[in-house]
């Protein structure tokens, strides 16, 4: 009698006799690994939720701003705008050092190692929140250089000031997330996201009407509501006995493991900034432009959209980070490379799906941000580059979590300063002052910058093996063509992981 499982029958969901669900259809395990996709899934969505509910707390406090007056809203606007430039980009991309170090270490089972590192990354995140709270103090005179209103460069500054016991907050919480979720600890994180958010509403009230404290009271919400979380993931770490083996209490050894945590850090922090920056500058640029209102307001339409598809990638990054980091901690570099080309088609699949739903209803989109019949078309024409750059972004944020979990922050940091600087900004410069393209130029800016961001961030993997395969051929020939030299250099890297794992089985 056979011992193969018949068509239709149920199987493992984990293949290792867990929970049994239905046989995927023969053609979709034949495109995808039915069962990476389905892990992948399970990470990515509550990861998801995440991080739209810490994005939601700033917009939350912006909001209630709103009904200050027109002052009170463009300063806690351009101080949210200063703020995350300035502070929560950094401290964000410093963090992306754990997805490296706690993954591996968990990969490998050195499992002290990961409350070594978390310890270690929270002194650095510390040091470095003096030094951003610091420049923050200044935020007035700073925004007054920058040609900035002065009625709402003193509203930014109120904004900013009560928000630096948050920034200290907020640089813990994302090591402790980064922590957890290398680990694949997320529900969690969603509890300790979604409670604060929905407190974070009611506690602006109170603050700002209430109260009548105004922009403080605004600000103070977020640091508060950083804050409480922050607490709830710490508590939970400290109390929860599944971190018994990762979490043994502070102590002085993690000192000796700043400096190696601060190398990855660094151009972690960079390759994050330099995108953050990018966007603001397209701002920037938009503002300069002919009948500035409009141009202005349709980037930021175009930046707010790709913002909220950017969500959904972002579950799937932190999903390949984890897979590929574990992986390669644990010597199985091909498994790795399964991963990342599981994530790629899930991502880029339901990038397709948000594109298609954009590009059938961008009218009744527009009008959600605005009435004006001027700037819907103007939205209208532009949305074929918003959709083409929702799509190469998906697979740029796939990569970017590929990076973070090898540890080729530094490969990832050259690439965003030549995709975005080099080439993105002075293309957007040409067409838009000298061919008259405008905010199509601006649009078509992020296109370019993402396909040529694909084409150097395409790894070995996803070129030379992948490419082999007819289901991911399509995906890889979205991302753009590699060239050699690219080439030779990921090659070089994912030899260098291989020839680590394997040291690291003869250890």
């Amino acid at each position: 009698m056979s011992s193969a499982t018949p068509p239709g029958a149920c199987e493992p969901a984990d293949g290792k006799g867990g929970e049994a669900r239905p046989r995927s259809p023969a053609w979709l395990r034949r495109l995808i690994d039915t069962e990476e996709a389905w892990a992948q899934l399970r990470f990515a969505a509550p990861m998801v939720l995440t991080n739209m509910s810490y994005y939601g707390i700033p917009l939350v406090s912006v909001m209630f701003s709103g009904h200050l007056g027109n002052v009170r809203l463009a300063g806690a606007t351009l101080g949210n705008s200063w703020a995350t430039v300035t502070g929560y980009a950094f401290v964000t991309g410093m963090s992306g050092a754990l997805e490296t170090l706690c993954g591996q270490a968990y990969g490998a089972q050195l499992y002290r190692m990961l409350g070594l590192y978390l310890q270690s990354s929270l002194i650095m995140s510390a040091v470095v929140s003096v030094v951003i709270a610091v420049i923050w103090l200044f935020t007035e005179p700073l925004l007054l250089c920058l040609h900035q209103e002065p009625e709402v460069s003193r509203a930014a500054a109120v904004f900013i000031r009560y928000q630096i016991p948050g920034l200290f907050a907020f640089s813990f919480l994302q090591c402790l997330l980064r922590y957890l979720q290398t680990q694949s600890v997320v529900v969690p994180l969603v509890v300790c996201s979604v409670v604060p958010f929905a407190l974070h509403v009611p506690l602006n009230h109170l603050l700002v009407n209430v109260l009548g404290l105004g922009l403080a009271g605004a600000s103070a919400a977020i640091s508060a509501t950083f804050w409480f979380s922050c607490l709830m993931l710490l508590g939970y770490v400290m109390w929860s006995k599944k971190f018994g083996e990762t979490w043994k209490g502070f102590s002085a050894d993690a000192f000796n493991y700043v400096l190696p945590t601060i190398k990855l850090a660094a151009p972690s922090a960079v390759m994050v900034c330099l995108e953050y920056w990018a966007f603001e500058l397209l701002v920037l640029i938009a503002g300069l432009l002919p009948n500035s209102t409009v141009s202005t307001s349709l980037i930021a339409m175009c930046s707010s959209t790709e913002a909220i598809a950017y969500m959904i990638t972002y579950g799937f990054s932190a999903a390949v980070s984890t897979r590929v980091s574990n992986e390669i901690g644990a010597g199985n570099v091909d498994m790795a490379k399964n991963a990342v080309a599981v994530t790629l088609k899930l991502s880029v699949f339901l990038a397709f799906s948000f594109v298609l739903l954009l590009g059938f209803g961008h009218g009744l989109w527009a009008r959600l941000f605005s009435r004006s019949e001027v700037i819907g078309s103007e939205f209208a024409a532009i949305t074929p580059l918003v959709m083409a750059s929702i799509v190469l972004d998906s697979a740029q944020g796939v990569l970017s979590g590929v990076a973070r979990g090898c540890g080729w922050q530094h490969l990832a940091a050259i690439t965003n300063l030549v995709a975005f600087y080099f080439i993105g900004m002075p293309l957007a410069i040409l067409f838009a002052f000298k061919l008259n393209f405008y905010t199509k130029a601006i649009g078509s800016d992020h296109t370019t910058v993402s396909s040529k961001m694909n084409s150097s961030e395409v790894v070995d993997d996803c070129y030379h093996d992948f490419l082999m395969k007819d289901d991911l051929g399509i995906v890889c020939r979205v991302c753009g063509l590699v060239q050699q030299h690219i080439r030779n250099i990921f090659e070089l890297q994912w030899k260098k992981q291989r020839n680590q794992s394997h040291t690291q089985k003869l250890q």
